[in-house]
């Protein structure tokens, strides 16, 4: 028998079957395209200037909007103070298919996640992927986002905000068919200063068009504990993490990003960004930075440049990634360099893209190192898609 979908028109089994068992690069793809044309989010979830951003309950989903994530990357220190990088990222992508499937478990939402570990002293990068479907009910155990607060979970991934202290707890278990070089995180990761509102109180533009924006706020300086593989030794060290969504994130003809996010080591914090076209120049950009003690500084379209001084390409994909930069701001001129050249994620399984991630160090003019963060490169291996 066949059933009907809210508008009366037949779905077969056969495609009953498919939409259910879509879940790989290109269901990631088709969901997120098909998310469009639901148009933008409303009410509370809605991405516009002017509104105030309200804690806790921003810290959890907006299930309305069209994409989010949630972005802890940091280092600890390892053995004789050689680095490693982590990054963990949680993104929620809407989809159009509940139109297709009423009900409980009609795959509503896409929930994917990446993590990755960079020991700079071995010169090694580890990077694992999970991808999901989600109903949007944030009671079921196996994958939800709640809309309180930052609570996520994706399989035996999660990560959950305490709310009396505001320390997030990111577990990344071990896999449970243990393998050579295995990744697995369990962090603590503490705020030691106080939110940081990126753009105009929260909403940060991304194009020339006033829609062409996201609610996004940082939390630097966070002090982090834990450890990166099972049984290993408890570590110390910073971290930052990013939470963000929007409806239409990239303009028209932009191809990519490159990004950072830079825990100053006097304590303050830099962020900074441009979007490409696809003959590498910059449609928009942005960024801040807040002194320690200070007063927060937004960056206008027109007073970032990132230049690029050397480029590592990826035996693996062909992707072509500055390594080396020299970005311009109204904070300074500073040089950015890779601790790791091949921090190349390929994500295909998941979010569908290849994108570059890694940590990072900020030079002064005289080649002191004054920061540590990420640097994140989206784009130079294949355009872009967000739908």
């Amino acid at each position: 028998m066949r059933r009907r979908a809210a508008g009366g028109r037949p779905v077969s089994p056969l495609r009953r079957r498919r939409l259910l068992h879509l879940g790989a690069a290109g269901a990631t793809a088709a969901w997120a395209g098909r998310a469009g044309a639901q148009g933008a989010a409303t009410g509370d979830d809605a991405i516009r200037r002017g509104r105030a951003l309200g804690f806790p309950r921003d810290h959890g989903a907006h299930p309305g909007a069209r994409i989010e994530w949630w972005y802890a990357t940091g280092w600890l220190q390892g053995a004789a103070d050689a680095l490693l990088g982590f990054q963990l990222t949680f993104f929620r992508s809407r989809t159009a298919l509940a139109t297709d499937l009423p009900g409980r478990f009609a795959p509503r939402q896409l929930l994917f996640a990446h993590a990755a570990l960079t020991d700079v002293a071995a010169g090694r990068h580890l990077h694992a992927q999970r991808i999901a479907r989600w109903s949007g009910d944030d009671t079921l155990p196996e994958a939800h986002a709640a809309r309180a607060d930052t609570r996520i979970a994706l399989g035996r991934w999660s990560l959950v905000r305490d709310a009396s202290s505001g320390t997030y707890t990111a577990s990344l278990p071990a896999p449970e068919v243990a393998a050579p070089g295995g990744l697995a995180l369990d962090l603590r990761l503490a705020p030691t200063q106080p939110l940081l509102l990126q753009g105009d109180g929260g909403f940060s533009r991304k194009g020339p068009l006033e829609r062409q924006a996201s609610h996004y706020y940082s939390q630097p300086q966070l002090a982090v504990r834990g450890t990166v593989q099972p049984g290993g030794p408890a570590r110390q060290g910073r971290g930052w993490l990013d939470h963000e969504w929007s409806d239409e994130l990239l303009a028209p003809g932009a191809t990519g990003w490159d990004w950072i996010g830079i825990n100053l080591l006097d304590g303050g914090a830099l962020t900074a960004f441009v979007l490409r076209r696809a003959d590498g120049s910059v449609l928009w950009a942005g960024g801040s930075h807040r002194p320690a003690g200070g007063a927060l500084r937004v960056f206008g379209a027109d007073e970032v440049v990132f230049t690029p001084l050397r480029v590592w390409a990826s035996p693996a994909t062909g992707g072509r990634y500055p390594v080396e930069w020299t970005i311009t701001t109204p904070a300074g001129r500073h040089t950015l360099r890779a601790l790791l050249d091949a921090q190349e994620l390929d994500s295909r399984a998941s979010a569908g893209t290849v994108y570059w991630e890694g940590l990072a160090e900020l030079l002064a003019p005289g080649g002191a190192r004054i920061g540590l963060g990420y640097l994140e490169m989206t784009g130079r291996a294949q355009a872009l898609r967000l739908g």
